[in-house]
């Protein structure tokens, strides 16, 4: 589900999380969630993270066999928010499809190393699904505005070369580039790259949650149009939405 590995031999205190549901494309099921706060717990004394997931891709996005908006998407706030509050910074290795919750585990990754052909999106618009407000912030800061509009609202996904060329992915390459990286990190001086993490953070600050943009998401959570975009997809038709 998700394989856990302190990376001795790469610098000290490298840590490397890897999704490891490669039959499910690495799609965020409950349990993964779950491990990944295990995994966040038990390694807060990593110098550098790196997550990645196995071939053939980073995530393909939330399961959608069972996924329903409460205790998943709670748990998965408490995943991404908690990726940010860890002191050590967080590389995302990013090879293949990073979709949906997956493109959101890559917001909240403090750096990213991308292979060129990488696909990053929040295709939510083709399922009738809306991610939380948190999230859009996130997506508009680490990605941009214009970016963000066309993930959210033009259902876009954009390749690691796009995005290296734009700024938000780093650097170019796969996994072992991803842990060169970690292991330069790995050697600087902890506490300031732990306060520098705090600062830029902090200096972001929490969105103001408007109540419409919440009841617009529960309202489109419980639509017809929502249960229409889950049975399309685990159909592999094209869904057909009616606005209700």
């Amino acid at each position: 589900m998700v394989r856990v590995e302190v990376r001795a031999d790469v610098g000290y205190g490298v840590v490397l999380i890897t999704l490891d549901r490669p039959e499910r494309r690495n799609a965020v099921d409950h349990d993964t969630l779950l491990a990944l706060l295990d995994a966040q717990a038990a390694h807060t004394d990593a110098r550098v993270i790196v997550l990645t997931g196995a071939p053939p891709a980073f995530s393909a996005g939330a399961d959608l066999h069972g996924v329903e908006q409460g205790v998943f998407a709670s748990d998965l706030a408490r995943v991404l928010r908690g990726f940010t509050e860890l002191s050590a910074p967080v590389i995302g290795a990013i090879d293949g499809p990073a979709l949906g919750a997956g493109a959101q585990l890559v917001s909240v990754c403090d750096l990213r190393v991308a292979t060129p052909d990488s696909k990053i999106g929040v295709p939510a618009a083709r399922l009738g699904l809306v991610v939380d407000h948190w999230t859009i912030e996130r997506l508009a800061r680490e990605f941009g505005w214009s970016v963000a509009r066309a993930m959210l609202l033009g259902a876009e996904t954009y390749s690691g070369r796009q995005l290296h060329a734009m700024g938000s992915v780093h650097r170019i390459g796969g996994l072992e580039a991803a842990l060169e990286w970690a292991a330069t990190i790995s050697r600087l001086a902890p506490l300031t790259i732990a306060a520098h993490k705090l600062a830029l953070e902090s200096s972001a600050g929490e969105p103001e949650l408007d109540p419409a943009v919440e009841h617009a998401r529960h309202h489109a959570w419980a639509s017809g149009d929502a249960d229409e975009g889950r049975r399309a997809f685990l159909e592999k038709r094209s869904a057909a939405f009616r606005g209700e």
